[in-house]
């Protein structure tokens, strides 16, 4: 198969005629169905997310594939990231740039990906997990659930007495679009970062902006929006999520810290999950496994490539000390260290759009790695 070419444009650049010849790309390839993928998706965000632009790919004069991207410094990440959960080269089965061309293509000091939809040798497989419904709907799916994991439901069955008891009749409401329950959701989010030493994704500003953006954005078969749990007139739990046809995307959970033994995150995304699908959604995104419900809720799982294509010798002079920063935090404490090291520069990169800022979110993530981990020997010593 002849090589591609590339011609990398404006996100507003494209025309009708580019954005019918993407959706039917979509309509192609099962593996490009979720929201991520979606045309509403990439023209929101690159008007949102600094230096966006799409990549469009042609073979022989005729268009095979578009890639939305931004570019920090020299390196380029898919548009949205960090917070882009599934991402690749728009395109019909067999037709796109590999990763590996796709990089070449680019001419970036480095392409980070850590979720790419596609065949390639590069990187590392990373699990996604899922809920899909089948005929017999949410009911069908909470009564196999429960038959198989039962004191894990018996147990949210209690938390939601206990909560109703404590606070008064719980109440869930969804499709909700009200910028003051975002910017809630938001403070809760970065709370939640400060306690744990992660970098704050919201500090940029950028990425407040795309989730306010989205939220706005009124598009037949897309759209973002939150659901909401009340005890009584207190808010306990959101989830803001992003849907596109039959697939619900649960993106930003939060819950208030002091209620975590009600476990009202957990209930939330049950209660939405039966709302939802009575309006039509079958598969429920939960993003990547790790946390541990998940493995109780989900009966469905993605395989997603993670991988970083690098040019030797084309790293901006910040770039390469803010990772050998954070890659000596993580010197000779196992390759789990490492990894986690490496996403944390993957996602204060795609953030921070200055060297600087880069740089300044590169050191205080090397600090807190490093307390941490003196935090973690203490412990043992003792």
């Amino acid at each position: 198969m002849a090589g591609c070419e590339i011609d990398i444009v404006g996100v507003e650049a494209l025309g009708e005629t580019e954005w019918a010849l993407w959706r039917s790309m979509l309509a192609a390839n099962p593996a490009l169905n979720s929201p991520y993928f979606r045309p509403e998706f990439t023209q929101v965000a690159g008007r949102v997310s600094p230096n966006a632009a799409v990549a469009v790919f042609s073979r022989d004069g005729r268009t095979v594939g578009f890639f939305p991207h931004q570019r920090r410094g020299g390196a380029v990440q898919p548009l949205g990231a960090p917070m882009n959960d599934y991402h690749g080269v728009i395109a019909a089965p067999g037709e796109g740039p590999s990763l590996e061309e796709a990089a070449r293509l680019l001419g970036a000091s480095r392409l980070n990906v850590t979720a790419w939809v596609g065949d390639t040798a590069l990187g590392e497989d990373r699990r996604t997990v899922q809920v899909v419904l089948g005929d017999e709907g949410y009911e069908g799916w909470y009564a196999e659930r429960r038959a198989a994991q039962g004191k894990f439901f018996k147990d949210k069955e209690r938390a939601r007495r206990s909560m109703e008891a404590e606070l008064g009749p719980l109440r869930v409401e969804r499709g909700l679009r009200d910028p003051a329950l975002l910017d809630w959701l938001i403070e809760l989010k970065r709370d939640q970062y400060r306690r744990t030493a992660r970098h704050d994704i919201f500090a940029c500003g950028w990425t407040a902006d795309l989730l306010h953006a989205l939220l706005k954005a009124d598009c037949a078969g897309f759209g973002a929006s939150m659901a909401g749990l009340w005890a009584g007139d207190r808010l306990t739990a959101l989830e803001y999520s992003l849907h596109a046809g039959d697939q619900y995307h649960f993106w930003f959970p939060g819950y208030e810290p002091s209620l975590a033994r009600c476990s009202p995150g957990i209930l939330l995304s049950m209660d939405t999950m039966r709302m939802a699908s009575g309006i039509g959604y079958r598969t429920f995104d939960f993003g990547f496994e790790g946390e541990h419900y998940k493995k109780y809720f989900c009966n469905g799982a993605r395989i997603v490539r993670e991988a970083v294509v690098a040019r030797p010798g084309l790293g901006a002079t910040v770039s390469q000390a803010a990772v050998g920063a954070l890659n000596m935090a993580g010197q000779g404490r196992g390759e789990r260290l490492r990894t986690s090291v490496r996403r944390r520069w993957a996602a204060i990169e795609a953030c921070e759009t200055t060297p600087g800022d880069r740089l300044k979110g590169a050191m205080q993530a090397a600090g807190a790695a490093l307390a941490k981990a003196r935090s973690k020997a203490g412990a043992v010593s003792a």
